[in-house]
């Protein structure tokens, strides 16, 4: 192995983040690698020394992990803000088109409402619209403090931000889905539409926490 792979390698053991975006950073630092020891190699150098030396000026493998890192965990962390943001009120559309279009209106239903389930309800419509909101506050905070942090800070501060965010949205689903199966389990299916939604919405919810979780585990990776 040469020595520019052996670095790559133990650089690569390093990250944690998306495939694609850690094969790109890694494909850049590949890029880097070569042209230098090609310097090096036209200024008279053998192959094992303009290798080395490239690697040298590149800088030591811990502090080059902890700058890709921080990147990989924002890039991380941006895409799972994108489809909270998008996703959550449109599987709340979805899910209301095809009640209205399958079943009709909420009189229709067979069992009584209790009073205190319109709290539930009302708190889980309106996570519909905070969520969102709070993804779009973290997308601005995270550009706004990009200008005024280090990479490793300001990647463990948009992990809190993602967290709360999902967070909220994993605990309204929760709520409806344990509320809805406490009053009857049938209101959770009131069609093939509306059940199949349903499952969706709740898959997408826990999805959305892994990879929230995920973008926090590749902050907790940085090495200091």
């Amino acid at each position: 192995m040469t020595v520019i792979e052996a670095y790559l390698g133990e650089l690569r053991a390093r990250l944690e983040g998306p495939a694609s975006a850690k094969r790109d950073l890694l494909r850049e630092a590949r890029d880097g690698l070569n042209d230098a020891a090609d310097a090096y190699r036209d200024g008279g150098w053998s192959d094992h020394d303009a290798q080395r030396r490239a690697v040298d000026d590149f800088g030591p493998v811990h502090l080059i992990a902890r700058d890709y890192q921080a990147e990989l965990g924002m890039h991380s962390g941006t895409r799972t803000l994108w489809k909270l943001i998008l996703g959550v009120p449109m599987m709340q559309l979805a899910w209301e088109f095809a009640r209205k279009w399958t079943f009709g209106d909420w009189s229709q239903l067979a069992t009584p409402t209790p009073g205190w389930y319109k709290y539930v309800a009302q708190f889980t419509h309106g996570s519909v619209f905070i969520v969102p909101m709070l993804g779009v506050l973290a997308l601005l905070s995270m550009r706004w403090l990009s200008r005024r942090m280090d990479g490793t800070r300001l990647v463990r501060t948009a992990g809190v931000l993602i967290g709360e965010a999902v967070g909220l949205n994993l605990l309204s689903v929760a709520l409806l889905v344990i509320a809805t199966g406490f009053i009857d389990a049938s209101r959770l299916f009131l069609s093939v539409p509306c059940g199949i939604l349903m499952v969706l919405w709740v898959v997408i919810s826990v999805r959305l926490a892994l990879l929230a979780r995920r973008s926090w585990r590749s902050c907790a990776t940085i090495v200091a």
